[in-house]
């Protein structure tokens, strides 16, 4: 599936760089934002008139991490229909398992380290 509006919800400044300079060469007409901290991104949430149709979440953050950030966006029914891919460093063998564990239905890919990754990581998702 194709998305249009777009939210990167991640800590780390150089990733969201990345990301974003990833997006800004693509040919496409996505809305895109970024929030570095998470709490902050699910107050804006919670308080947004149109929500994105994907959010792309870090799992390592401060505060509060991507399970949390997931439980407390699952928990509420204005959140149902957003599409979260969960990013993250682990391999997803790994992250696979524990969000079993966990009861956590979303899309893991493990966080692309370079230009290109990240793009083609984007072409799957982005209109």
């Amino acid at each position: 599936m194709r998305y249009k509006n777009i939210l990167l919800v991640d800590d780390d400044i150089d990733d969201t760089e990345l990301f974003l300079e990833a997006l800004n060469s693509m040919q496409t007409n996505a809305v895109y934002r970024t929030v570095s901290n998470p709490k902050t991104a699910l107050a804006e949430l919670r308080n947004a008139e149109q929500l994105p149709d994907l959010i792309f979440l870090d799992y390592n953050m401060p505060m509060i991490n991507g399970l949390d950030f997931l439980k407390q966006m699952k928990s509420e029914k204005k959140f149902e229909q957003i599409e979260v891919v969960l990013i993250s460093t682990p391999p997803e063998e790994f992250m696979y398992a524990w969000l079993k564990k966990n009861d956590i239905s979303v899309e893991y890919i493990s966080k692309p380290d370079n230009f290109d990754e990240i793009k083609e990581m984007f072409s799957r998702f982005v209109k």
